[in-house]
């Protein structure tokens, strides 16, 4: 089973960017950890980010065809992007979305997701083990 794991605006500013939420550990770390774990449960992981929509667009438009499912973090995109539902939406692919932070005790304007209008599985406020939960809701439908 293959997982397309893409992480949005700003994730590449990780241990960077407010420590005091989102911690010490960087994207690198953070795209080894869903590998190895991957890996652990009998995935092939593969791992992009971008702070560009329309790439994110198309990493999803790539996908279709070539991934059993997505696990997605699309940052700040999460909470404006119509166009990201959409190609989540027209590949129609497994999709899992995970939050870093908890985006519901944050922020009014975080507490929308487009994204959860169309995933199957929403994970919030778990760090780095967020996703792991994703990888293993992916590992559980094999």
């Amino acid at each position: 089973m293959k997982i397309l794991v893409i992480n949005g605006v700003n994730l590449n500013m990780l241990g960077i960017r407010e420590k005091e939420l989102y911690g010490n550990k960087t994207l690198g770390d953070l795209e080894k950890y869903c590998k190895d774990e991957g890996k652990k449960l009998g995935l092939k992981v593969d791992c992009v980010q971008s702070n560009h929509e329309g790439y994110i667009v198309e990493e999803i438009q790539g996908a279709y065809g070539h991934y059993d499912g997505i696990i997605i973090n699309a940052g700040a995109y999460t909470h404006t992007s119509v166009a990201i539902l959409d190609a989540l939406k027209a590949v129609n692919i497994p999709t899992a979305e995970v939050h870093l932070t908890d985006i519901s005790k944050r922020e009014d304007f975080r507490k929308f997701s487009y994204i959860s209008l169309y995933a199957e599985k929403v994970i919030m406020g778990k760090g780095f083990e967020g996703y792991k939960e994703a990888l293993e809701h992916f590992a559980n439908k094999k």
